[in-house]
This record gives C-alpha cells, structure tokens and sequence, in this order.
C-alpha cells in the first residue's frame, strides 16, 4: 500500500454521517399532509355521500380542508396552472377549512 493509500475506513463520509436536517422534517409533512388527505377528505366525501350535498354540511368544509392539504393538488396547480402553494399555506387553508365547519356545525348552518 502507497502513502496515500488506506486500508480501512473508520469513520463513514461526513454526508452519511448526519444527515440532511430538513430531510426528516419534508418527510414527516408530507406523510401527515397525504394522512390528512385521506382522513377529513376521505371523511367529508362520505359525509356528503350520506346527507347529501344540500343544504351545506361540514361535509363539504372536511372534504375542502383534505383538497387544500393534498400534495397531489399543489403538484398539479404546479404543472398546469404554473401556481407554486408552499406548504405552509397548503396547511393554513386547510385549518382555515377545518375550523369553519365545526363553526358551521356547533351554529347549525
């Protein structure tokens, strides 16, 4: 073996040592974004499959709230509309969704 030349690595290259902070962080999200997708989308569309779409239910406030969280939804605003939604706005619509329909709700709308 050469002077430049080792024979065993002890420690593992810096990269793979520690990873990427916001990796885990981008990962979490979108796991929880396309969870809340299918739970209050998912749940709305079958509120409005079992009381119908008139009058307005919160059905229809849970069915938005899932739309506005949906990473698909975002991705697709992207390539045809041209229109990035970051996804801190993605998750503020969708609150903003989910809180008023249990306002609708606990109102009676």
């Amino acid at each position: 073996m050469g002077p430049t030349q080792t024979r065993c690595r002890t420690n593992p290259p810096r990269e793979r040592r520690h990873p990427h902070p916001g990796r885990l962080g981008r990962t979490l999200a979108l796991v929880g974004a396309w969870a809340w997708t299918a739970v209050a989308g998912g749940g709305g569309f079958l509120l409005l499959l079992e009381k119908g779409p008139l009058p307005l239910t919160n059905g229809w406030f849970a069915l938005f709230s899932g739309l506005a969280a949906c990473p698909l939804t975002a991705g697709l605003l992207q390539r045809f509309a041209g229109v990035a939604v970051p996804g801190w706005a993605r998750f503020f619509t969708a609150v903003f969704f989910f809180v008023a329909g249990l306002v609708a709700l606990l109102l009676g709308i």
